[in-house]
């Protein structure tokens, strides 16, 4: 064995992790430098755009507002009569029954009154029989009289003083059973006020607040003072939000509503529009109407006076074409270069394939389906005309949604919609219902009532819709299509027209490194 034979085994182990080490940071290196090549010699042709793919989801449109929570029914509980107040039963947070004893007042006025009360009516009482006794003697005297005065045996004048005597007597007797029934109710009222010494809850509830301590003196003169804050049911709550004017027209009865509190924020409760009012207020020339949105709180989680920032689910859309809104946001540097042959196909029937579907979602009979191909064939032949005529090829292809030669959807400006700015003025939209109205007034004759609201109906949504122009990559080049507009929820919006799900449309133009 040579000297050095023992010393291999030991120098290997040393030697091997060192040499992995080194390998696998100059494979890194390689790595680095390949994909900084790559992305420095990647031209137009192998991409070069940020892409997003057209999807199929939930398009959910809500709107925010934040409010207060509170009871749906308050009770303010105060006192009808004035006094020291001699006790305090409740306190707060309490729970209270209907009827139950709240506070009492100090009876001993009240108590007082009544026995002045029950005297005065004694009074009136012996007042009436003394009445009762002069009215009986009176009666037998103008008898007797009376008869002497048939016999000639008294003068007639002493007949008449008798009848007037009687008269009087009865009079009396009158004032005075009036006297005790008058004082009977200064009794009735002294006991009433005794009864309302005792302040008694009027419903079922959870006492709120409590506003008088034991020996305050409460003063009920013009207006009863306020004792007791009763929520009735707290199970169930309410959100009072502010909407602003803009977005009230779409808030309806039912349409549900989530919001979190600061006390629970990993929390999402539920409630539901339960009335939108009609008392708009003004705040810096702000208009906003109230919205009250009704919560189950049956855990009872939700106190009153909680902050709500609150959602209302408005519009709902579920399982539709949707892109991002960044993609409607692109617009091509070099927007005239493919738009030609780009729009050919995506732009120049949308509307009328817009039309054909609304007519097909209407189940047409056969009768119904003819009559709506005549009317089309017979649009069809005036754009004919139309582009063969000079001048007039662009306004007859705006029928459509065929972008205009001129600038309608580019990259100037708003240009953004279908045909520049003006195809978003109420002007241009109405006279495009009317036309529509007219060429298919024969087709709207043969169907029924209720096939024509949906036609009526759908017909108006085709003609308020947005549209815009999304650029589709298509080998390696962006090809322009216009889309109709639906709803969308800030990050997403429902798209329609020449598109399907997986096309893979632009959303930005990444930048090429020098």
């Amino acid at each position: 064995m040579s000297p050095t034979s023992p010393a291999a085994p030991r120098i290997a182990p040393r030697i091997a992790p060192r040499l992995v080490a080194v390998l696998l940071v100059l494979a890194a290196i390689a790595a680095i430098a390949a994909w900084t090549w790559t992305r420095s010699h990647r031209g137009p042709a192998d991409g070069g755009y940020r892409t997003a793919r057209v999807e199929r989801g939930p398009i959910r449109v809500v709107i925010s507002s934040t409010g207060a929570l509170s009871a749906i029914s308050t009770v303010v509980v105060g006192s009808e009569i004035s006094g020291r107040v001699t006790d305090v039963l409740v306190d707060f947070n309490d729970r209270v029954h209907r009827g139950q004893v709240l506070a009492r007042i100090d009876p001993s006025t009240y108590e007082a009154q009544i026995a002045q009360g029950n005297a005065a009516i004694g009074a009136a009482q012996a007042n009436a029989a003394q009445a009762a006794a002069a009215l009986r003697n009176a009666e037998l005297d103008y008898r007797r009289k009376a008869e002497l005065g048939l016999q000639k045996l008294i003068a007639k004048a002493d007949v008449d003083l008798a009848r007037s005597a009687l008269e009087q007597a009865r009079a009396q007797l009158a004032a005075n059973q009036a006297q005790v029934a008058q004082q009977r109710a200064g009794s009735r009222t002294a006991r009433l006020n005794l009864g309302r010494s005792e302040i008694r809850s009027p419903v079922d509830g959870v006492v709120l607040t409590r506003s008088v301590e034991r020996g305050q003196t409460v003063a009920a003169s013009l207006q009863a003072p306020e004792m007791f804050k009763l929520a009735e049911d707290l199970s169930k709550m309410k959100i009072e939000l502010a909407v602003d004017e803009a977005d009230i027209g779409q808030v309806k009865v039912g349409q549900r509503a989530t919001f979190t509190v600061d006390a629970f924020p990993d929390r999402r409760f539920r409630g539901a529009v339960r009335q939108v009012r009609l008392s708009a207020t003004t705040t810096s020339n702000v208009v906003t109407y109230p919205v009250v949105i009704e919560v189950d709180n049956r855990d009872g989680a939700l106190l009153p006076g909680m902050t709500a920032n609150a959602e209302i689910e408005v519009s709902r859309r579920d399982n539709v074409l949707r892109v991002p809104n960044a993609a409607l946001r692109y617009t091509p540097a070099d927007d005239g270069a493919d738009v030609a042959g780009a729009s050919a196909g995506g732009g120049r029937a949308g509307l009328a394939d817009d039309l054909q579907a609304l007519a097909t979602s209407l189940s047409l009979d056969a009768t119904q389906r003819q009559a709506f191909d005549a009317a089309q064939a017979q649009v069809r032949e005036r754009l004919a005309a139309r582009r063969a005529s000079p001048g007039t090829a662009t306004g007859g292809s705006r029928l459509f949604g065929r972008p205009g030669g001129g600038g309608g959807g580019g990259s100037g400006g708003g240009g953004r919609g279908e045909h520049g700015a003006g195809a978003d003025s109420g002007a241009f939209r109405q006279r495009l219902a009317d036309r529509l109205a007219q060429q298919f007034a024969a087709f709207r004759a043969v169907l029924d009532p209720e096939r024509q609201q949906r036609w009526d109906r759908g017909l108006g949504e085709l003609v308020t819709a947005r549209r815009a122009p999304v650029y589709l990559l298509t080998d390696g080049k962006p090809r322009r299509v216009m889309l109709r507009l639906g709803a969308s929820d800030g990050s997403f919006t429902e798209v329609s027209g020449s598109v399907r799900e997986g096309d893979a449309v632009i959303t930005a133009a990444e930048r090429t490194p020098k």
